[in-house]
């Protein structure tokens, strides 16, 4: 029997020494499993850290907001937590060699649980890192959108340069100086080295303001560069336009004297001597006019284009006020001539317009509104005293005229305000 126990002893190596270290090798591997699952939790942690780091920056690359820079104060408190737990892990892997050949049960289970605790540390870590990025959903959400804006908001300012720059070349093909569309064009070009150097350099907010402000100026130089030669042919045409109607005008404003002549010798100095200064003030109108014409033609000469729009727009506004004063002549004598003959025709008019404001007001009452009924029987006494002021030697007729004008100006008021009272429901 001693042969016998001692043959496995002796097949084996002898003694206890098999028990022990198959104890041993037990907690050895458990260690070395330990071990392997505290370096995955490790790597896992690492890579969520470099995951939401990522995104942290995308974050204060577009947002200087309260909220992202309670994000990155967290996210860097958070970093002091897995710079802990990385150190407790990493102590625990240097703390014992699993490899040595003499190594004891008990080192190898102390190295266990140390393990284990720095594994369970690192995914408790982990969780948080995960709750906090799952909270950063709405401003990575946001600094994303303005991300994918950059690239394609920078794109668009260059194709708007590329296009007005075309665009000024046809110009200038056609004969058209366009400096200043170009001088504005080449302002923008420290703008696009400034683009071209990106978001990284210049900042995401800034440079897709930037790309805004380049595409915008960009499309308006290629608008006006397109709309040139057209300007330059309507400029042209209003030159030739504005040169015969001030030549009509002038012609027109000799006219005048003869009007005034009749006037005079028809009718009271009160209707017509407001008209006396026409025929000199038309003439010098019209000879400003031709001056500025003359200046204007220059500057569209010199592509000068501002310059000759703003004479032109003088020019018209001279012309108008000379084609009004001489018009009005004409007009004096034909009005003075129609109630000279037939005076009783403005009357009925204005008779007309009161009786007809007269209905109106009484329209469902039995009694007028007194701040209806004041006002147009004013404008009755108005027109019997402007009827008898036509009975003298000398009438005058424009006085006359202007007082019926007035009066029906007057009954239209009164008509106004009843229809608005109506329709408010008074």
């Amino acid at each position: 029997m001693l042969a016998a126990l001692a043959l496995p002893a002796a097949f084996t190596g002898g003694g206890t020494r098999r028990w022990f270290g198959g104890r041993a090798e037990t907690q050895r591997a458990e260690a070395q499993a330990a071990k392997d699952a505290a370096a995955a939790a490790f790597y896992e942690l690492d890579t969520a850290q470099r995951d939401l780091r990522i995104s942290i920056e995308t974050i204060t690359a577009v947002d200087d907001s309260p909220a992202a820079r309670r994000a990155v104060a967290d996210f860097e408190a958070l970093g002091r937590r897995i710079d802990e737990a990385s150190r407790r892990y990493i102590d625990a892997v240097d703390a014992q060699d699993l490899d040595r050949d003499d190594l004891e049960a008990s080192v190898a289970t102390r190295a266990r649980i140390d393990l284990t605790s720095a594994k369970d540390e690192l995914y408790n870590v982990k969780r948080e890192l995960d709750r906090f990025a799952s909270g950063l959903g709405p401003l990575l959400g946001k600094a994303e959108t303005q991300l994918a804006r950059v690239a394609p908001g920078v794109e668009r300012a260059r194709q708007a340069l590329s296009a007005a720059a075309g665009a000024l070349d046809s110009a200038r093909g056609s004969g058209l100086g366009a400096d200043d569309l170009a001088a504005r064009l080449a302002a923008l070009s420290p703008e696009l080295t400034r683009l071209n150097q990106g978001a990284g350099q210049h900042g995401v907010q800034q440079t897709l303001e930037r790309a805004e402000r380049v595409t915008r100026e960009a499309e308006a130089i290629r608008a006006e560069a397109v709309r040139l030669p057209e300007r330059a042919a309507e400029i042209d045409r209003r030159l030739v336009s504005l040169r015969t109607r001030a030549q009509a005008l002038s012609t027109r404003a000799e006219q005048v004297e003869p009007v005034l002549s009749e006037l005079r010798r028809r009718f009271t100095a009160a209707c017509w001597q407001d008209l006396q200064p026409v025929p000199e003030q038309a003439a010098e109108n019209v000879r400003q006019a031709e001056l500025r014409l003359k200046e204007a033609q220059v500057a569209r000469e010199a592509q000068r284009w501002p310059d000759a729009t703003a004479l032109l727009s003088t020019v018209r506004a001279l012309l108008n006020t000379s084609d009004e004063a001489v018009s009005a002549a004409g007009d004096r004598l034909r009005r003075l001539n129609a109630v000279q003959k037939d005076p009783q025709a403005e009357v009925e008019r204005t008779r007309f317009a009161i009786r007809d404001a007269q209905r109106l007001a009484m329209a469902g009452r039995t009694t007028p509104d007194p701040r209806h009924a004041r006002p147009l029987d004013e404008s009755v006494a108005r027109l019997e005293r402007a009827v008898a002021a036509l009975e003298g030697r000398h009438p005058d007729y424009w006085q006359f005229l202007t007082e019926t004008e007035a009066i029906r100006r007057a009954v239209a008021d009164v008509v106004t305000l009843i229809r608005e009272e109506r329709g408010a429901g008074r």
